[in-house]
């Protein structure tokens, strides 16, 4: 019996936590709020992604990234090229020296689309490259950190100098990039406006469905083997190596999936905003990133989500209310809350809330008696 428990895909605990978030981003969310706050808390749930990824990462592999801001930032410039393109028709840039250009381009004196832009003008293309692109890069990095066994503090060092890199040629090549203020001025996506109330409202859902699909693969990859290997390296990794696995191969393999899930969440940012440029891609961003998970807590798929709603929407409701004091005011809730709860908002809920009601429906239920066995007649009496 204890071996089916263990093999099923959900305990009670964790469909209750998909059923109670659902409520809350499916029902209570758009119920509550006008479309400008729900868009807001949409581009709160696309940084979600980048949480769900590091849980996989850092809370069960033990890698730390700081700095996945640059495949949010990845998955993003892919999709706002396309979109991008479709607003630089001919037609619509017909004032410019070089009609049929992105803006930027023609006022930095580029008189020809280069070839690599060439391919998003197809939306497959940049649907494809919304998530490949990030995967690639974060194959490359994980091939060349991992087969070396770099880790720990020296691979979220190696990760952050990435994210100020990228950042420096974001801006160092405005001609091609859009420079420092990005690619502004998005409008429609095959003909469909984006910057309609409706709109608005479809792309939250289309996130929000989004965003429970990669709840669910995170969920399934914890939940089976390679979950159980993940926790078992990052604990005692080279126990792991001497019993003949390939480390290398499963962090690589975690660290391109979060990174995936990075490139989607960066990808539906810049439909919901309607831009995307560098600030969201350097050094500061990649460590807010981290600070939704931490406060998330790192353990918890749910709290990911959960940290990643309660941080940004402090951040909001903070700088509207103390302009001049909500820095002060969230550092002071970030160190409040790693000093206080070190395992995030999850552990403040599993240690607060579901181990006592659990004790209590022990002790409702009573002692268990066991039964005294049937006594077999002898056969030979």
């Amino acid at each position: 019996m204890n071996r089916v428990v263990s093999q099923r895909m959900f305990t009670w605990t964790e469909l209750m936590g998909f059923v109670v978030l659902a409520a809350l981003i499916f029902v209570v969310l758009p119920m509550t709020m006008d479309v400008f706050r729900l868009n807001l808390f949409g581009k709160y749930l696309t940084y979600a992604f980048v949480a769900l990824g590091l849980v996989l990462c850092w809370g069960a592999g033990g890698i730390l990234s700081l700095g996945q801001g640059v495949f949010f930032g990845l998955g993003g410039y892919c999709m706002a090229m396309f979109l991008k393109l479709e607003a630089s028709s001919p037609e619509n840039t017909a004032i410019q020296s070089t009609p049929g250009i992105p803006d930027f381009m023609d006022w930095n004196q580029v008189t020809s689309l280069p070839w690599w832009w060439e391919p998003f003008h197809y939306l497959p293309f940049a649907l494809i490259a919304v998530v490949l692109v990030p995967v690639a890069l974060s194959f490359v990095i994980g091939v060349a950190m991992f087969r070396r066994r770099v880790g720990g503090v020296y691979f979220a060092i190696i990760t952050q100098a990435i994210a100020a890199i990228l950042t420096i040629l974001i801006i160092g090549q405005q001609g091609y990039t859009g420079g420092v203020n990005g690619i502004t001025d998005l409008r429609t996506m095959l003909g469909w406006d984006i910057r309609t109330d409706d709109a608005k409202v479809i792309l939250y859902f289309v996130n929000a469905v989004l965003l429970f699909a990669c709840l669910f693969m995170a969920h399934f990859v914890r939940r089976s083997k390679l979950g159980r290997l993940l926790i078992a390296i990052r604990d005692r990794e080279d126990r792991v190596r001497f019993s003949g696995y390939d480390v290398a191969n499963f962090k690589i393999f975690v660290f391109c999936l979060g990174c995936a899930f990075a490139g989607i969440g960066g990808a539906m940012f810049t439909l919901q905003v309607g831009f995307m440029s560098p600030s969201f891609v350097g050094i500061v961003p990649s460590i807010e990133m981290v600070i939704f998970c931490a406060v998330g807590g790192r353990y918890s798929i749910f709290g990911a989500v959960y940290g990643t709603l309660l941080v940004n929407w402090a951040k909001t409701a903070l700088s509207e209310s103390f302009p001049e004091l909500w820095l002060f005011a969230m550092g002071a809730l970030f160190i409040g809350v790693v000093l206080a709860f070190p395992s995030g908002v999850a552990g403040l809920y599993n240690d607060w809330i579901e181990t006592p009601i659990r004790k209590a429906l022990r002790r409702s239920r009573g002692p268990v008696i066991a039964e005294p066995a049937v006594q077999q007649p002898n056969p030979a009496e």
